[in-house]
């Protein structure tokens, strides 16, 4: 009975992971981290499970919006790593930070950007000690097409075309099923992303078939629908205190459904604090990103050279 939109692979996956055929998932703890890697192998699978074929990272920490010093060490460590091993061991990058800057909850792709090391300009002027140990990178924070009146997968494409990135790594808000999975969560996947899916805001996806190179996406849940809360709460309650009948069953259903496709489904819930969440965790993936395009800069000195 449960029917629910969410942006997280392992939610997805759920209680299945041993049972579907052309999917393979791993898990361990380190930390008090929980990390999850899927891998989606066969197209029936994805198509079952409304994802796209490739590999799926989640890093989970109950504390992660405010972990202390060593955690998000840590946390920084594991991200790097686990981008590193996905992105091409040489060329340039370009890093685009999706969503509306003005919409808290959407606002963690441009915040993430805002704190990024872009190096693509400074090879004639970079300090000696760094010469030829600094990867380039630029950064974008397009806009939404509310905003700019152009699909975002249409700037990156040209972009990419002028740049010639070896790869894009794109950043986005995502929406959880789970709401202990807001701003706890962070999600690496080399299958690209589709700009607006946290909000159901379905536009032209940022893939390897649209934009010609490798994209990594880069997400963390801001929001869960109003209509999955709901949704499972009325289960719940069905499923607790009803012994159903297969009539009773049928209407319990279809109420749900009514539920779930009726004024709540465009509705979306974030945290009262959300505006303090989004920067905490902006940071963290900054941190995490910069470690993974720098790999041959030692973490102080990329502190030093971010707020010169």
């Amino acid at each position: 009975m449960r029917g629910f939109r969410t942006d997280l692979a392992m939610e997805s996956v759920g209680d299945n992971a041993g049972r579907l055929e052309g999917v393979k998932v791993s898990t361990h703890r380190a930390g008090g981290v929980t990390h999850t890697r899927i891998r989606i192998e066969h197209e029936q699978a994805a198509e079952m499970l409304g994802r796209e074929q490739g590999e799926y990272i989640t890093l989970e920490y109950s504390g992660l919006p405010a972990c202390d010093t060593r955690r998000r060490e840590m946390l920084a460590r594991m991200m790097a790593a686990d981008l590193k091993r996905m992105l091409p061991a040489e060329g340039e990058v370009l890093v685009v930070g999706l969503g509306n800057r003005n919409v808290t909850a959407d606002a963690l792709g441009t915040r993430v950007v805002e704190r990024m090391l872009v190096t693509r300009h400074l090879h004639q002027a970079m300090a000696e000690e760094l010469q030829g140990s600094l990867r380039g990178v630029s950064a974008i924070a397009p806009g939404v097409l509310g905003l700019t009146g152009i699909e975002t997968a249409e700037l990156c494409r040209g972009l990419v075309q002028h740049v010639k990135p070896c790869a894009v790594v794109a950043i986005d808000a995502l929406a959880a099923y789970e709401t202990q999975r807001i701003c706890t969560a962070i999600q690496i996947t080399d299958t690209g992303i589709q700009p607006g899916s946290g909000v159901g805001n379905h536009r032209l996806g940022l893939t390897e078939e649209t934009l010609g190179v490798k994209v990594i996406a880069v997400g963390v849940p801001m929001v869960v629908y109003a209509s999955t809360i709901a949704r499972d709460a009325m289960s719940r309650l069905i499923d607790r205190y009803g012994a159903m009948e297969e009539t009773s069953r049928e209407t319990a259903d279809s109420l749900l459904r009514q539920v779930a496709e009726g004024f709540l489904g465009n509705m979306v819930v974030t945290p009262r604090e959300i505006d303090e969440l989004v920067l905490n965790v902006a940071s963290l993936l900054a941190d995490g990103l910069n470690r993974a395009l720098q790999p041959a800069v030692d973490a102080e000195t990329l502190h030093h050279y971010l707020h010169l």
